[in-house]
């Protein structure tokens, strides 16, 4: 047999050729941008659905774009809250990992690509073990839309088997806005069966509400297994949108932009106000009670030119404190002049 070996010079050309694609690949920028690349939920219960926000900081001076995201298993999914970040901004990768279908060890890799400001590819690394013994259904306390003020409370079942080694000596919740207890059902042997109680309280904030109880053990392999709890809590009343923007407008211009009033039920609204603009902006006002009321809001710019920068109320039958949003526009003038703009009082346009 015969053996034919490479020339030197050969091998060298390879290797520099090498080296060069892997420097046109350099993908370290896209890592440095991460908070950190892998995340451990630890042990969870089977069927518990884990969530975790990875954050991400576009630390270049050029606009960052993710163009997908790939996961190594169905189990897992992962989302950006925005795919564009300007230089200097942040963001969030929501990862969630449904643990239904598997158990044991488990191990996800993300695969996050960019295209700008060049091409790069980040790897994110979520692991955790799936403790076939604890049985959660449904996968998490999630509370949807709830409206402020009001108590919502949920039924989650829970089954523990210790083998008769192990067994839940407590739950622990610490968030004041939730209230949660864990309620024996029947025992087969050493197999128990819970109802989880969960309450969010009517003192919950305005907002997302994102934490986890914790079941407590006293197997040493497993004595914390996390139970996510989920809400946003809404405004009985809101208005959309919070900031009105009329942009740019020359004098005289009118511009119309709908105003949405929501509630939970049907409400009337009795008036709108505001401080200054006197003659600047018209709506009507609906008689009848609605869940959601559309409000043609006009603006005519004043012959001036000027910012119009001003906030309204919006008083609602029945209810003692009014709900707010803002407004904005600037009036440019012919060759660009702007100056203050007049002030007095806003009042609405006769329905027809």
């Amino acid at each position: 047999m015969r053996l034919e070996m490479t020339p030197r010079w050969l091998v060298g050309l390879l290797a520099l050729f090498c080296a060069n694609i892997a420097r046109g690949q350099d993908y370290g920028w896209a890592e440095q941008m991460f908070e950190k690349l892998e995340h451990d939920f630890g042990v969870v219960a089977s069927g518990a659905e884990m969530k975790h926000r990875l954050k991400i900081t576009n630390k270049y001076q050029q606009k960052v774009h993710i163009v997908g995201i790939a996961t190594s298993c169905g189990c897992t999914a992962a989302k950006p809250a925005r795919d564009t970040l300007a230089s200097g901004e942040s963001a969030y990768i929501d990862i969630t990992m449904n643990t239904r279908k598997v158990i044991n060890h488990k191990e996800i890799k993300l695969t996050i690509t960019f295209d700008q400001p060049k091409f790069a590819q980040a790897v994110v690394r979520v692991k955790a073990f799936i403790n076939p013994d604890v049985l959660l259904n449904p996968g998490e306390a999630d509370f949807g839309s709830v409206y402020k003020g009001t108590d919502k409370k949920l039924r989650m079942s829970l089954i523990y088997n210790g083998k008769g080694r192990s067994t839940i000596t407590s739950l622990v919740c610490k968030n004041p806005n939730l209230e949660a207890k864990l309620v024996p059902v029947r025992q087969d042997g050493a197999v128990v069966h819970y109802e989880l109680h969960v309450t969010l309280k009517a003192s919950a904030p305005l907002g997302e509400l994102r934490d986890q109880l914790v079941l407590v053990t006293d197997d040493p392999a497993s004595p914390h297994i996390p139970v996510m709890v989920e809400a946003r809590v809404e405004a009985e009343y809101s208005v959309t949108p919070e900031l009105v923007s009329f942009g740019n407008l020359a004098p005289g211009e009118r511009k119309t932009i709908n105003v949405f009033v929501r509630g939970k039920e049907a409400f009337t609204i009795e008036k709108i106000e505001s401080e200054k603009t006197a003659g600047t902006f018209e709506t009507r006002l609906p008689k009848d009670a609605r869940t959601l009321h559309v409000l043609p809001l006009t603006m005519i710019a004043p012959a001036e030119g000027g910012i119009v920068n001003e906030e309204f109320t919006v008083t609602i039958a029945g209810r003692e404190d009014p709900i707010t949003f803002k407004v904005y526009g600037k009036v440019v003038a012919p060759g660009g002049a702007a100056a203050t703009n007049s002030a007095g009082t806003f009042v609405p346009a006769n329905p027809n």
